[in-house]
């Protein structure tokens, strides 16, 4: 490849950094269907429109009637709809936590984009510590502003997926680099719901060493599994802190790429409040994030058949959860733990059952020779989901996928077609026991 740009444009921080295996699976699968397995069913990503999910006429009444108001098809102000925001720091200030106003409330299209702009903001030398497994945009933009890779905690699957205290407070300890913890709950790719116990510890550690704490709190309103959703806001108390929201799980509109942070304690340090004051001021060059769905929030979210909207959805994942859980806990060689929030389900192989030499059988000579040719180096749990893909025509994400140093892979709970789900899940419980036993 030749020359002809006469400085290098590549960032050197970014190169490399950025890793997005729910995704780049994807186009291992389609070079698959380009060779001839066909109906691939795609277990990699948590779109319920995907899935079969329908959405309550009313919440498309709402929305319809916004696209005929005029204003609608505007401008908002730059950190997002005032009476949205106003809103929604409403329902903050009810739970008698920290309290917010609508200055606390920034919009962006889509919490993908909150997280560049968090991490965009940050000094590079300044890190952020997350959980591991991770989920792939923080563990990525982490690890991408900064130029090494990502730092983490460890979560303890044989304990519910808690995170590892001891060694959160140890590198945090040891680390000064180190100005912000993370942490996702309900969890991705765990399902794990944190006690309040949990975060009260972790925000402790936050104020005896000088952090903010960032909670992506996408999956709050989906709890189920007798768990009590915690929030940031409830315990944060005068720790610097910021929470991820949105609407792409909870209504569920994934499409609508809206979400906002919370701001908490913006005005207890003058670095924090700087810090708050650049991702404002560089959202103020996009001018604002989409009117639309922001318009929709105080209407459907205000709307008293909301609440019964969650509670369907909450029994919904609690019935597949448990489902999946007593398929795939009498399979040989792999470890389950019953998720309570979000809809995603963890599989970890107990150690010592993968072996590099491992197949499933595949018909096809073109396909197995593609197959063959790309498993050199692989982590072994992306060689199973490779030879998943390929002889079962299933696609799931290697848990190394989520910056973990586990084996297993994600699913989710999400296929609405109650046979096509089930099947799924046996197919591939079963083709667990067939690579294990090869």
């Amino acid at each position: 490849m030749g020359k002809i740009i006469r400085h290098s444009i590549v960032s050197p921080f970014a190169l490399g950094r950025f890793k997005y295996e729910i995704r780049e699976i994807v186009a291992f699968g389609h070079q698959l269907q380009k060779l001839g397995v066909r109906d691939i069913i795609w277990e990699n990503i948590g779109d319920p429109i995907h899935k079969g999910e329908k959405l309550p006429d009313w919440i498309k009444d709402v929305v319809g009637k916004l696209v005929a108001d005029d204003l609608t098809w505007g401008y908002t102000a730059t950190q997002g709809e005032m009476d949205t925001r106003k809103f929604l720091c409403n329902r903050v200030n009810r739970r008698g936590g920290v309290q917010i106003t609508a200055d606390d409330i920034v919009f962006f299209n889509g919490l993908g984009d909150a997280v560049a702009r968090l991490f965009g903001a940050m000094k590079r030398e300044a890190r952020v510590i997350g959980p591991s497994p991770a989920y792939p945009t923080h563990s990525s933009a982490e690890a991408a502003h900064s130029g090494y890779d990502h730092v983490t905690y460890g979560l303890r699957y044989e304990d519910n997926w808690s995170p590892d205290l001891e060694e959160l407070e140890n590198k945090v300890k040891y680390n000064d680099t180190i100005a912000g913890i993370l942490i996702i709950n309900p969890g991705n790719p765990t399902g794990a719901v944190y006690s309040r116990d949990i975060i009260e510890k972790i925000v402790d550690i936050a104020r005896r060493y000088g952090l903010m704490v960032i909670a992506d709190e996408i999956y709050s309103n989906i709890t189920y599994n007798g768990a009590t959703m915690t929030c940031l806001s409830d315990v944060i108390a005068e720790v610097p802190g910021i929470s991820l929201k949105g609407i792409s799980k909870e209504y569920p509109w994934p499409g609508g790429r809206s979400g906002w942070i919370e701001v908490y304690n913006q005005h207890m340090d003058r670095s924090f409040s700087e810090y708050v004051t650049s991702i404002i001021q560089a959202k103020m060059l996009e001018v604002c994030s989409t009117s639309l769905p922001q318009r929709s929030i105080p209407l459907v979210m205000g709307d008293p058949r909301y609440e019964g909207h969650l509670e369907n959805r909450r029994r919904v994942f609690e019935a597949r959860t448990n489902e999946a859980v007593a398929i795939f806990e009498k399979v040989p060689g792999i470890s389950v733990v019953r998720p309570r929030g979000a809809f995603y389900m963890s599989i970890v192989f107990n150690p010592g059952v993968l072996r590099p030499d491992q197949t499933l059988p595949i018909d096809n000579a073109d396909i197995r020779a593609f197959v063959e040719a790309r498993l050199s180096g692989l982590e072994l749990d992306k060689r199973f989901a490779y030879y998943l893909l390929a002889a079962r025509g299933i696609c799931v994400v290697p848990l190394t996928g989520f910056c973990c140093p586990l084996h297993g892979f994600r699913i989710t709970t999400l296929e609405c077609d109650d046979e096509k789900r089930v099947g799924t899940w046996h197919r591939i419980a079963q083709a667990i026991t067939d690579y294990v036993n090869s």
